[in-house]
């Protein structure tokens, strides 16, 4: 079976963690995906977070179905060695701060003139213009000034930012797609172009339309703990075995149910109950009932409970639950993938199926420059150039 992108080259001169993240995608689909390192400092993700026996964890997932190489870009031969690699590329993926691949020589309008159809995707903290263009920029900023930390956490206490990187890989899903646009219009047109992408804009379009409301109404987004302000009950709720829920009722039909399953139904003629804002504005009585009657169950009892009711709700889980969820199971979220230092690593696997066409984890990410030989062996240069490039440090 071919895979959708088979056939299409991808550089990946990014680090942590949207650019690599996004060639990742394209590799899920088979993109031939050529991740290219410093020979002296290797992408910062194999160092970032808990490792096993030296090998670090987060690598194996962002350097999936990658090829590994060394090349240093800010030596004029690393340079040169990069545009003939880029010759019959079809997608760079590169997250320097702008400016600096223009200083090496390797502008986009250098790069066009040596490959017109390359689709040079620029990642960034604040976009390639602007005041702000040339400020070191990372997925933490951006959640910070896209609106996203101001309007999470309890209402009485402080911004909150995620525990992981939720900027940049809404970014690496954004730059996946724009990639993919561009490639479908380089199929029109037959020339490739740069794609611009600012870590603060995605997560930004995801946060709903709190430009418009505040445009429209004056109205800012306050934070709100886990309710919402759409409507209610809409919360988290801790069970007698001390495990939690979550539950929604964003349709008026689930608030009523949920209402009548937890003992409350005379709630449901209240005249406020009709609208998710009604309902929103009476939060505190509405949780309070929903919590009496969670609190005096243990968690399985309350999902089978609601399930039943076909009232929406969800357990809290932690990664342990999502290892042993029939759910999950079912779709293959978690793949069990071979690998050459660990035997096998278990990762989340592609997050999305195609019927005919479907994405596939072929191997966790490989060593550092693992690939170097073979790939600039391949551009013609021989075993005795690559050693002379390696001593001088280039490779």
């Amino acid at each position: 079976m071919t895979a959708p992108l088979d056939g299409v080259k991808v550089v990946d001169l990014a680090t942590l963690f949207a650019g690599p993240l996004a060639a990742a995608f394209l590799g899920d689909f088979g993109a031939d995906v050529i991740k290219v390192e410093h020979p002296a400092k290797p992408d910062p993700s194999r160092g970032h977070g808990p490792a096993r026996d030296g090998v670090g964890l987060w690598w194996k997932v962002l350097g999936r179905n990658k090829r590994t190489v060394t090349l240093n870009l800010s030596d004029p031969d690393g340079a040169a060695l990069l545009r003939r690699l880029l010759a019959d590329a079809d997608v760079l993926v590169e997250n320097f701060r702008p400016g600096t691949l223009e200083r090496w020589g390797l502008s986009p309008a250098e790069l066009h003139a040596v490959n017109p159809r390359l689709v040079i995707t620029r990642i960034s903290g604040f976009g390639q213009v602007g005041p702000y263009a040339r400020r070191p920029g990372f997925g933490t900023l951006a959640e910070a000034m896209s609106g996203f930390a101001a309007a999470t956490g309890e209402p009485d206490g402080p911004p909150t930012l995620p525990p992981f990187g939720l900027a940049d890989s809404v970014s690496a899903l954004a730059a996946a797609y724009a990639v993919m646009l561009a490639l479908r219009a380089r199929d029109v047109t037959g020339v490739g172009q740069v794609v611009d992408l600012a870590i603060i804009e995605p997560i930004m379009a995801m946060l709903g339309p709190q430009i418009t409301w505040y445009d429209q109404l004056g109205y800012v987004q306050p934070r709100l703990g886990n309710r919402s302000n759409n409507n209610a009950p809409r919360n988290t709720y801790r069970c007698a075995d001390g495990r939690w829920v979550a539950v929604s009722t964003s349709a008026q039909s689930i608030a009523e149910r949920v209402l009548r399953l937890v003992g409350r139904p005379e709630l449901i003629d209240e005249p406020w109950f009709a609208t998710g804002s009604g309902r929103a504005a009476h939060a505190d009585e509405l949780d309070a009932a929903v919590s009496a009657w969670v609190a005096q169950r243990d968690r399985d009892e309350v999902v089978a409970a609601f399930e039943e009711a076909q009232a929406a709700v969800a357990p809290v889980y932690d990664v342990r639950d999502i290892l042993a969820d029939p759910q999950y199971a079912a779709l293959g979220t978690v793949r069990t993938v071979p690998d050459e230092e660990l035997g096998e690593v278990r990762m989340q696997n592609v997050p999305f199926r195609l019927a005919e066409t479907p994405g596939e984890i072929r191997h966790a990410g490989r060593r550092h420059g693992q690939d170097t030989d073979a790939v600039f062996g391949a551009l013609g240069l021989s075993a005795e150039e690559l050693a002379a490039l390696r001593e001088r440090g280039v490779l």
